[in-house]
């Protein structure tokens, strides 16, 4: 039995998934908004009214929310810590960079390796 080839897979996927999309039903289509009157003062007010009493408990009246500080302190130790130890890195990174250029070999500040001499 041969396989079926790729034009016709393509065909095939094609009228599945277009039949797929036509058999979902029709969507709502949005309201018009021109059609719609305008609303009083009075009406406005009311609707405002309405959605600001939704709360049933009236637990959201008293509710005060707590607003962390900003850890001066902590931020302070660590701006102590690092400006006492970088003095410290940057000795041990120059002594690092003057190891590495004494042993490099490759480089033309490199010192003659002992099979040469």
């Amino acid at each position: 039995m041969p396989s079926p080839s790729l034009p016709r897979l393509v065909l095939v996927l094609a009228l599945v998934w277009g039949g797929a999309v036509l058999a979902q039903p029709q969507r709502r289509q949005p309201q018009e908004f021109q059609n719609r009157k305008e609303l009083t003062q009075a009406e406005k007010d009311a609707a405002k009214a309405r959605a600001m009493g939704n709360n049933l408990n009236g637990y959201g009246k008293d509710v005060q929310i707590k607003e962390t500080p900003i850890p001066w302190m902590a931020i302070g130790l660590v701006g102590i810590v690092f400006l006492v130890a970088t003095p410290f890195a940057i000795r041990a990174y120059r002594g690092t960079v003057k190891e590495m250029a004494d042993v490099n070999t490759f480089g033309a500040r490199g010192s003659a390796s002992e099979d040469e001499a």
